[in-house]
């Protein structure tokens, strides 16, 4: 599984590092990643070169999941991960974000199965309910 987050380090959301850090950690070794994609699309809040944005996210609030390089997740410019997920998604979780840590859950198959928004929390039961429903074994049905 797959969590997509459009991420800015001078937005009121950033302190969500820290939690999507923690749920990485929590299912990284259940085949579950986080992937940030930095984006300076709502009001400036990411300003920063790729370099300082991966040190802020390091030492102030521990982040090891993978962080790309900034880029647009709006249009004209969208990035071609996000223009490609959006186009594959449901229609109703097809809209581009709308402010900064937005989160787009894929599947095991990429297949995206959930959005939330900013103010959902990253350790939310909103979110890691539906992790555990798709990372847990497949329940065995007894022989007779």
């Amino acid at each position: 599984m797959i969590l997509v987050v459009n991420t800015a380090s001078k937005c009121g959301f950033t302190p969500q590092y820290k939690d999507l850090e923690v749920l990485y950690e929590r299912y990284r070794d259940k085949g579950f990643v986080v992937l940030g994609f930095p984006s300076n699309d709502f009001r400036n809040q990411e300003p920063g070169q790729d370099d300082e944005i991966a040190t802020f996210c390091k030492t102030r609030f521990g982040v090891t999941f993978p962080l790309f390089k900034k880029g647009s997740v709006t249009e004209p410019h969208m990035q071609l991960l996000y223009r490609t997920l959006l186009s594959q998604a449901p229609d109703e979780l097809s809209a581009p974000p709308a402010w900064n840590f937005e989160k787009i859950l894929l599947n095991k198959k990429g297949v995206v199965v959930a959005r939330f928004g900013s103010f959902v929390n990253p350790l939310s039961d909103r979110i890691t309910s539906v992790i555990d429903k798709e990372v847990a074994p497949p329940i065995q049905s007894a022989a007779r």
